[in-house]
């Protein structure tokens, strides 16, 4: 892989994340019945940011977890002959709440689905809203974000690379190119 373009800096993540925090408590009429649950791994700390965003916006913290979808993938070889299906990371219920799932980049829509199936592992929520910081195109199911940072149209040979200091030390989201 070779770096063809970076596309947000970090200054333009935070803008689009505070956009997204924006349409979220608008899209709700507040945030009284909106729990956040970030998609491991990128979606997490994503989740957090816009989970302090509400609260600058809201004067209040809502709840924000994590969902763990590997056992939820269906294109992806199983791990184990039984796994051991992990619980997502809510301490909350999500039993009649309005859900907003995060995630760093829309692709293929399996993660998305994939994290649908987790949660309602968990409860049965009112709603399931889908956050994204960067929609790329390509999908493979009939799933749509409600709330995107920036579309970026992508060819099948490149790859969005979002990075976070969490895991990459630095903060941006890169188009990849795939060499050969």
């Amino acid at each position: 892989m070779h770096l063809k373009a970076q596309i947000m800096d970090e200054a333009a993540i935070k803008r689009a994340l505070m956009r997204i925090s924006h349409e979220i408590c608008e899209k709700n009429k507040g945030v009284d019945n909106v729990v956040l649950a970030g998609i491991l791994r990128r979606g997490e700390p994503i989740a957090r940011q816009i989970r302090d965003n509400i609260e600058k916006i809201e004067g209040r913290c809502i709840p924000c977890g994590s969902i763990d979808i590997r056992y939820y993938r269906d294109d992806l070889s199983p791990l184990a002959e039984s796994p051991l299906v992990k619980k997502s990371l809510l301490d909350f219920d999500v039993t009649d709440r309005d859900v907003v799932l995060v995630d760093d980049v829309l692709y293929t829509g399996r993660t998305a689905r994939a994290a649908i199936e987790a949660v309602f592992s968990c409860g049965r929520p009112r709603s399931i809203q889908f956050a994204v910081l960067v929609d790329r195109g390509h999908r493979e199911l009939p799933i749509r974000a409600d709330f995107v940072g920036k579309n970026m149209p992508t060819s099948r040979a490149e790859l969005v690379e979002v990075r976070l200091p969490e895991y990459d030390g630095e903060t941006g989201v890169f188009l990849m190119e795939r060499q050969g």
